[in-house]
């Protein structure tokens, strides 16, 4: 019996150190991203992007939790602009910055806090394209070995792209009226 219980524990550390061991050759960095043409200008849709009040109008994690408590700083649009959120278990807590912001790009600093700490970068790139403009919304930054190991399990490009998704066709539906 003991022999048996000894087998098979060493069978879930073996198992258990090939899953890190293999998640640990996963590249270190992630980035998920997702475009969509919008029949406007990009001084249309920027409005929308830079101004962290506008948000609640498009951002699909501001309807995972309509509940969620919100603070803006004392800038709310454009470079400098903060906001904070603490939701529930899908928006979770955390705070944002416009670090950069131009007529083609916003770029914005990513903290959570909750479900668990991570530092990105969120960035939208507006492209004219003819009477259009293809928005890029991306999000990158560090993959460390937990996020790497739980990317085995759960596609997070499949997971935030259906977000980012949802998000790009409201700000669509938003700058086409």
């Amino acid at each position: 019996m003991l022999r048996t219980l000894a087998i098979f524990v060493g069978l879930i550390i073996a198992v258990v150190a090939g899953i890190v061991i293999y998640a640990a050759t996963k590249p270190d960095t992630f980035r998920v991203q997702r475009t969509v043409e919008i029949k406007a200008s990009p001084a249309k849709i920027l409005p929308l992007i830079d101004d962290l009040k506008a948000w609640p109008t498009w951002s699909p994690y501001e309807k995972k939790d309509p509940g969620m408590k919100r603070s803006y700083g004392a800038v709310t649009k454009g470079k400098g602009a903060t906001y904070a959120w603490d939701g529930n278990e899908h928006v979770g807590q955390g705070h944002m910055k416009i670090l950069e912001e131009t007529p083609d790009k916003v770029v914005i600093k990513l903290d959570f806090e909750k479900p668990f700490e991570a530092h990105n970068t969120a960035e939208f790139l507006l492209r004219p394209q003819g009477d259009a403009t293809s928005v890029t919304w991306a999000i990158y930054g560090p993959s460390p070995l937990v996020s790497r190991v739980m990317g085995l399990f759960m596609d997070m490009d499949r997971m935030i792209g259906r977000d980012f998704e949802q998000g790009l066709a409201d700000l669509k539906a938003i700058a086409e009226k």
